[in-house]
């Protein structure tokens, strides 16, 4: 199809006398027009049904089905009913006949001989709306295009997702392949080349390049409007349009790029130029993100034990999994302490993600711990506990909290909970929870008494938070079933641990703590 805007036509003359027909082809080709010839109406509809058409000069009378009815049958059809239509005559007709023929969709109507200039100007006349509605058609068209790029591409999680979403969004808007490159580190960029859509939808492949490939590419594009290159990698020996966009002057580049050819226009620059600055904020968000949640971790990791207390006399294996990369940080965590020859094991979350939900479990913890040396039993630890999130945390600081004293010597441990996943014990006779509750802290209610439980030799214990055992769309309850079911009492524990993490903590949306310990 040629220019929606101006220039050549493709136009469809139909006329079965040949002198006549001929003669009004040669006319439009040195108009500068394209033109394809048909004899009969029939032909004509097949025509129409299988090439983009602008407009179409229909003689009236035809050897199968007359001008009227081809005119009326175009003009039906949605796909073709905006093609105008000029009725040519080859005998002079009266007011009646021309208005039937503009009455059944003709744009107009000439008789011949037709002038030379004559033909051209009602040609082009009739081009005008035809064009006109093209136009906004392409623009609206392109406009929903590049939306939806641009949803997708503020919608990426990854930079390697990001450079997926760009370059499937500029093919589309393009309507071509595109090659996208996307600078995740001073050390990496993110490749992606988007094959044009087909009956499958647009093709992604993606790639890891080293860095100076970007900065050479982005020399090319950096002092041009928009740089035209050959070397463009995935486009290599190809005459390649480049845009090249920065979020932040010290930021790695974006470079978005077609072929040539399709960023021809001022408009179609202007295109490509939108779609890598947006691609740029984008990786600016995700580079803020990425490091936002790379110090909240930190402070998160700071906040958890460094290390285990060694010679205590019961074997233990922890985890600590954060979040997906896409999650906040939380405020899940774990502690052990020696106190006066037993050993206080703990597991909690305070409720929510953000830094605001890890700051405020570094207070529990420890506060836990100062409380603890204290001397106080399991269930004033989760009173006292309670009373300062109350004060100073109000509505926010909603915490779960498992306590567990182990006293090795006597064979027992002491547990009070407060709304957690309860304990998870294996020995011999099968794995199973404690029956051990609680309200959670935070709400000021009473708690119950601590319940005393043996400990005989070789006894598993696994202690967890939620983020192992939730699953959306899953019942709590169906989730540790299934941890359940994944515990044997003679397991290694760190070997426990690592295949619990990897059948239920892959990339979940909340923290995991995980700690295992045996009784020896």
């Amino acid at each position: 199809m040629n220019s929606p805007t101006h220039g050549p036509a493709h136009i469809l003359v139909v006329d079965d006398f040949e002198t006549s027909r001929c003669l009004t082809a040669g006319r439009l080709r040195r108009g500068g027009h394209e033109v394809t010839e048909a004899v009969t109406g029939a032909q004509a509809l097949r025509v129409l049904g299988e090439q983009d058409v602008d407009l179409v000069m229909l003689d009236v009378r035809l050897p199968d089905i007359d001008g009227y009815e081809v005119c009326r049958r175009i003009k039906a059809d949605p796909r073709t009913s905006a093609i105008p239509v000029i009725h040519v005559s080859a005998t002079p007709v009266g007011t009646d006949t021309r208005t039937a023929g503009l009455n059944r969709g003709a744009d107009a109507y000439l008789t011949e001989p037709v002038d030379p200039d004559e033909l051209l100007a009602t040609v082009e006349v009739s081009l005008r709306p035809y064009r006109a509605r093209r136009l906004a058609e392409r623009l609206a068209d392109r406009l929903a295009r590049l939306t939806a790029a641009t949803l997708r591409v503020n919608g990426a999680a990854t930079f390697a997702e990001l450079a997926a979403a760009a370059a499937t969004g500029t093919a589309e808007v393009f309507g071509t392949s595109a090659v996208v490159l996307v600078g995740n580190t001073d050390n990496a960029v993110c490749a992606a080349r988007a094959d044009g859509a087909g009956a499958g939808g647009v093709k992604v492949t993606t790639r890891t390049l080293v860095a100076p490939v970007l900065r050479e590419v982005a020399v090319a594009a950096e002092h041009a409007d928009l740089a035209v290159v050959t070397d463009f990698p995935g486009r290599e020996g190809m005459a390649t349009a480049v845009a090249m966009a920065r979020g932040k002057s010290r930021r790695a580049p974006v470079c978005v790029a077609v072929e040539a050819a399709a960023a021809a226009t001022g408009e179609d620059r202007g295109l490509l130029r939108q779609l890598a600055q947006t691609t740029a904020l984008a990786a600016d968000a995700l580079r803020a993100f990425a490091e936002e949640h790379d110090l909240a971790l930190a402070l998160q990791r700071g906040m958890l034990p460094q290390s285990l207390p060694e010679d205590t006399g019961l074997p233990m294996a922890v985890r600590y999994v954060p979040a997906s990369a896409t999650a906040e940080v939380g405020g899940d965590f774990y502690e052990v302490t020696e106190l006066d020859g037993k050993l206080l094991v703990a597991i909690g979350d305070v409720c929510g993600h953000s830094i605001t939900a890890a700051t405020i479990m570094g207070e529990v913890r420890h506060a836990l711990r100062a409380y603890a040396v204290e001397g106080h039993d399991p269930v004033a630890l989760l009173t006292r506990l309670d009373r300062m999130l109350e004060r100073f945390h109000p509505l926010r600081g909603l915490t779960t909290v498992c306590l567990l004293l182990v006293d090795l010597e006597g064979g027992t441990m002491t547990v009070a909970n407060a709304g957690h996943v309860p304990p998870l014990v294996a020995d011999a006779a099968g794995a199973r929870y404690l029956e051990v509750a609680g309200p959670l802290l935070g709400v000021g209610l009473p708690h119950p008494p601590a319940s005393v439980v043996p400990l005989p030799p070789g006894t598993l214990v696994v202690l967890t938070t939620d983020g192992l055992v939730e699953r959306s769309g899953v019942d709590l309850d169906e989730g540790m079933e299934l941890l359940r079911a994944a515990v044997s009492w003679d397991d290694d524990g760190e070997e426990l641990c690592d295949r619990l993490i990897e059948r239920f903590g892959r990339d979940k949306r909340d923290d995991i703590a995980l700690l295992v310990f045996r009784r020896p």
